[in-house]
């Protein structure tokens, strides 16, 4: 898969008239702002309520999700599903998204190979997570991994340092003043982001690959009952 030399970025494909999750959804299906919708099967958008008192930012989409257009419906979703379970957080109050909404890989024969996105990848994505976020009001943001703390938080950010701590959010943002303001109707009015809760951790799928599983699912559900405290 040939690398992206120019990536003009989302928000060309972002109509100003897209003011719900389901105007960006359909917006987002259409979208060319990196190389990598050219071998995706389709765009992976976020789903779950826009009133979800959590939202889940995940990397990209992997196989299975691209070929159903869902985000965390293969092994690492199922794993997630169970630890939100664990940590006693209400599945029907989260939503679920990616810093980057194509799947990226690599062909070996008819497999396709998980490949990290690139900053390219992530930064030409970024604003769907900026508009999504627009129409999100969580009390706590959940982070899985490197790739989404990039996205959110910037290339300094390490999980391996910082997962499990309770963070200010929009404050902690790498560029805050994206996400602190939010539409409150459609004329056009904006009013201040409410002050909420992010909190890091590891990928499900880091789980998957870990030596002892147990241990690294353990680390993530002690996390995500961290994030669950907040709601109470």
């Amino acid at each position: 898969m040939a690398e992206t030399e120019n990536a003009p970025g989302a928000q060309e494909f972002i109509p100003p008239s897209a003011d719900t999750i389901d105007a960006l959804r359909t917006a987002a299906a259409c979208c060319r702002g990196c190389e990598l919708y050219r071998d995706a099967s389709r765009t992976v958008f976020g789903r779950g309520d826009e009133s979800a008192r959590v939202v889940f930012v995940g990397e990209q989409p992997g196989d299975v999700e691209d070929q159903q257009g869902l985000p965390f419906v293969g092994p690492a979703g199922r794993l997630l599903r169970k630890a939100v379970d664990d940590a006693g957080l209400d599945p029907g109050q989260i939503y679920l998204t990616n810093a980057v909404k194509h799947f990226r890989f690599e062909l070996r024969g008819r497999r396709r190979i998980h490949q990290t996105p690139d900053r390219v990848h992530i930064t030409a994505c970024r604003p769907w997570l900026v508009a999504e976020f627009a129409r999100l009001r969580p009390e706590v943001v959940v982070v899985l991994g490197a790739t989404a703390a990039k996205a959110l938080l910037g290339p300094t950010f390490r999980v391996t340092r910082q997962r499990g701590e309770l963070l200010p959010w929009p404050a902690a943002a790498q560029h805050p003043e994206d996400f602190a303001r939010v539409p409150v109707d459609r004329s056009g009015a904006v009013a201040d982001a409410p002050d909420t809760r992010l909190l890091a951790t590891i990928h499900p799928s880091a789980v998957l690959r870990a030596d002892n599983q147990d241990i690294a699912y353990e680390g993530l559900v002690a996390d995500l009952k961290v994030a669950a405290g907040v709601l109470r």
